[in-house]
């Protein structure tokens, strides 16, 4: 599990260099978060992006540590590490086409996929969307929501740098790397519900209590070919939390039964207000 958590991140994280440096960068477009700020600050200043990558994000680590815990900390410093080198090693290599609008398309698209690796298997790459979901602890919008709002800043500046073509060009760039994410992880906002039966049910849900902070549900259940009673455990996560969630049941339990389904909407309860501990 943690292998082919790491190799999905190390693999996201190259290939959101590389729409970075190959596509985006040398076109004068730009992306949102603080990739965005990076770049914006790299033109300015002519110092590598990867330096204002690593060290802005730093902050947002320490952030992501309280609120989402030590796994998507960790796995989130791994990838911001390999963003940078890659950012840095690539920043020399020939850019695939000089047409604005290829560029755009593709660059989204590849960081697009790189991001959606990354938040799939439990990091980030970008400081923004631990921002987001602190902020989302305390108001009504949503992480998506959020993360829209601060980008809408961050292009602005980008238009008074690199100019308003490029801008709006930059804003078609982050539109369609957001919809690729959504296809690579189904949405950012999303909420999972989890069914897991396992003879440790009982350990499964205090760890999901304790180190989650998610509320679980028992239900009786009866195997049909064995008529044995089980226990079922049920429980409803946020996409960051899945990754997490994987890795307590497999900790405890690798053989027990576990079903992950996409849940359109949740209400009630303090759901939005829990967070990893």
């Amino acid at each position: 599990m943690i292998l082919k958590r790491g190799l999905f991140i190390f693999l996201g994280a190259i290939l959101m260099g590389a729409g970075i440096e190959i596509f985006l960068v040398p076109n004068g477009i730009m992306d949102g978060g603080i990739v965005g700020i990076s770049i914006i600050l790299s033109y300015l200043s002519d110092i590598p992006i990867g330096l204002f990558l690593f060290f802005l994000n730093i902050p947002f680590l320490f952030m992501g540590y309280k609120i989402l815990g030590k796994t998507f900390s960790f796995s989130t410093l791994f990838g911001i590490s390999v963003l940078s080198v890659t950012t840095y090693l690539l920043h020399s290599v020939p850019p695939f086409t000089e047409d604005v609008l290829l560029a755009t398309v593709f660059g989204g698209i590849t960081i697009g996929v790189g991001i959606g690796f990354v938040i799939r298997y439990g990091g980030a790459l970008d400081g923004t969307e631990v921002l987001a979901i602190l902020f989302n602890r305390k108001l009504v919008f949503s992480v998506g929501e959020i993360i829209m709002f601060i980008n809408f800043f961050i292009f602005t500046v980008g238009g008074f740098v690199l100019g308003w073509n490029n801008a709006m060009y930059s804003v078609l760039a982050y539109f369609i790397a957001f919809k690729t994410i959504d296809i690579v992880i189904d949405g950012l906002d999303e909420s999972k519900s989890a069914t897991i039966i396992s003879d440790h049910w009982e350990e499964i849900g205090r760890a999901i209590i304790d180190r989650l902070g998610r509320g679980v549900t028992y239900f009786h259940g009866e195997g049909a070919y064995t008529g044995d009673d089980k226990k079922i455990v049920y429980c409803v996560v946020t996409r960051l939390e899945e990754a997490k969630l994987k890795a307590i049941v497999d900790d405890i339990d690798p053989g027990a039964f576990l079903a992950v389904a996409d849940v359109d909407e949740v209400r009630g309860g303090r759901f939005k207000k829990h967070n990893i501990h």
